[in-house]
């Protein structure tokens, strides 16, 4: 069946005024005001220009363009402080990780050993959250796929048996446990550390961060070839830690819409703008990000830029043609954006989109084009399917900029 041609529209000055007076949540002045610990100028709404196509990575702070390698790392640092200012907040330094086996048993079907853990983090190791490991049989170093939605209950037996076929270890954690879906901060590692403005899908790719410190201790783990995983929310989560943390090789939202691997500026028809995410889910992200409801086209930013921190690493999003909320149409534009970023950088194989008919769900379609794309990344393996396959036509006005030349 041929792909849609679902009209997309860029996104203005529609909705001013919406949602002026949300009120986030209540938080200590040096909370909001403090953290800044790039030292850069992040100037308010007032000194922010009207930019109404995706801004240009490679525009760097000082109005230059990004002109070397070296120049990109410089740029990279900058984006990095932008996105933690402006969306997300800055999450807390790592701590060490300690780990309760509470039961193993070998699963006959597969062959394989699934243990089940508690993970221990933070001050005095006050907050724990469940770790499931399904393991192939043999010696390894195995690769491995983390995927922290556990909340939502297990990956599905034949998913986890596929991933086993093919040498992969699949790890499931709560990232709820790590810091709860809500606006209360009193649980969770919110409560251990006041004095950091971390978002909850912060919070959420920290607890990412340290289930990766665990596995980097394990003598069956592939050190070299970690993916991470989540759905919606999930993968938001998922598409940030990956952006963060350099010791992932592998970064693969699934359905991750707004705020994820979707597109602010450029929306399909009925998907979720940041309007309607505030409206729900204002803790997902920083009380300032609410400034730009109604002033789209005054961030400095859009997702694309999110995704072009992952870069040379590998990054795949997957998306389903059905699930218009999550805006599959601008995830495209996301997508040929962050390419042009790890383009420049020599790695324009490692970026990857691919689509499929249906709902809001990761299901077996999608976890098989993820293992294929890690079978190409990681071991050069032929796969079927094609992970440069448009679904919809390109927006001429989505961008006009493209990447330096290399020199």
């Amino acid at each position: 069946m041929p792909f849609p041609k679902i009209p997309i529209r860029l996104r203005n000055r529609t909705l001013i005024g919406l949602l002026a007076g949300l009120t986030v949540m209540a938080f200590p002045a040096y909370w909001i005001s403090a953290q800044n610990p790039a030292g850069l100028d992040f100037p308010g709404l007032d000194r922010l220009p009207v930019i109404r196509e995706l801004p240009d990575p490679f525009l760097m702070n000082d109005g230059k363009r990004v002109s070397s390698k070296a120049a990109w790392t410089k740029r990279r640092k900058e984006i990095k402080a932008m996105l933690l200012y402006y969306q997300y907040g800055h999450p807390a330094p790592g701590v060490g990780v300690t780990a309760e086996e509470t039961s193993s048993a070998k699963l006959e079907a597969s062959g394989a050993t699934e243990k089940q853990l508690r993970l221990s983090i933070g001050p005095e190791k006050k907050v724990a959250y469940r770790l499931i490991l399904t393991v192939p049989s043999g010696k390894g170093p195995f690769p491995v796929i983390v995927k922290g939605d556990l909340c939502w209950g297990r990956i599905a037996t034949a998913m986890i048996e596929d991933a086993i076929k093919r040498g992969y270890v699949v790890a499931e954690f709560d990232r709820t446990e790590v810091a709860p879906d809500n606006a209360d901060r009193t649980k969770g590692v919110h409560a251990l550390y006041p004095k950091y403005d971390w978002s909850t899908t912060a919070a959420w790719a920290w607890g990412y961060h340290r289930t990766v410190d665990y596995l980097l201790k394990q003598k069956f783990i592939d050190r070299k070839r970690i993916a991470i995983t989540g759905h919606s929310r999930g993968g938001k989560a998922t598409l940030l830690a990956g952006a963060l943390d350099e010791r992932i090789a592998l970064t693969a939202p699934n359905g991750s819409g707004c705020g994820g691997a979707g597109c602010y500026r450029v929306l399909g028809p009925q998907s979720e703008d940041i309007a309607a995410i505030l409206s729900r889910f204002p803790y997902w992200f920083h009380p300032r990000f609410k400034d730009f409801v109604g002033h789209v086209d005054q961030m400095p930013f859009d997702q694309h830029f999110l995704r072009a921190l992952v870069a040379p690493r590998a990054l795949l999003s997957t998306e389903a043609l059905g699930d218009l909320w999550a805006n599959p149409s601008g995830t495209q534009v996301s997508y040929l954006a962050a390419r042009q970023v790890f383009a420049y950088l020599g790695a324009a194989n490692r970026i990857g989109i691919h689509f499929r008919e249906g709902k809001h769900e990761q299901n077996a379609e999608d976890w098989k084009a993820l293992l294929e794309f890690a079978d190409f990344q990681f071991f050069n393996k032929k796969v079927e399917t094609q992970f440069n396959k448009l679904a919809f036509a390109e927006e001429p006005g989505a961008f006009s900029w493209s990447a330096p030349k290399v020199k």
